[in-house]
């Protein structure tokens, strides 16, 4: 797998992957950046939720499990002191739909974090990552 990036201007910078698709990367006015895109530390985050909600589509699909939303939120606690890594990371996995199988959401979850989502098994040897599952969140 190979990726390349190049800078734009300032802070701004574009990444291409073999999709051909261009990511941009940049960081928040107030760091510097002119705030045309995702910073490195937020596009993490998003590749635990992107990764894992793959697997977990693919998994409830074998299962028959039909759900009308699914939606990720990650959030990360990052250590105070430079390089200020992720220390707590929690991913909150939230499932719309009628008579959803709970157990079937738990397994396919469970078979992505601790099996299949690459990017998960390798930031949980850097951080504390946790997850949990909410069904029908706004019902409640």
């Amino acid at each position: 797998m190979k990726v390349s990036v190049k800078h734009i201007k300032g802070m701004h910078f574009q990444g291409e992957g073999s999709s051909k698709m261009v990511t941009h990367i940049d960081t928040a006015v107030t760091a510097g950046g002119s705030g045309h895109g995702s910073n490195p530390m937020e596009l993490l985050l998003m590749a635990i939720a992107g990764c894992s909600g793959m697997d977990i589509v693919s998994i409830l699909g074998k299962m028959q499990v039909k759900f009308q939303r699914f939606e990720t939120t990650v959030e990360g606690e990052r250590a105070s002191d430079h390089p200020k890594v992720f220390k707590d990371i929690e991913v909150v996995y939230k499932f719309w739909g009628e008579s959803l199988p709970e157990d079937k959401l738990q397994r396919a979850v469970q078979l992505s974090m601790k099996k299949y989502c690459s990017v998960a098994n390798m930031v949980d040897k850097a951080a504390n990552l946790t997850y949990r599952i909410e069904v029908n969140p706004d019902q409640e």
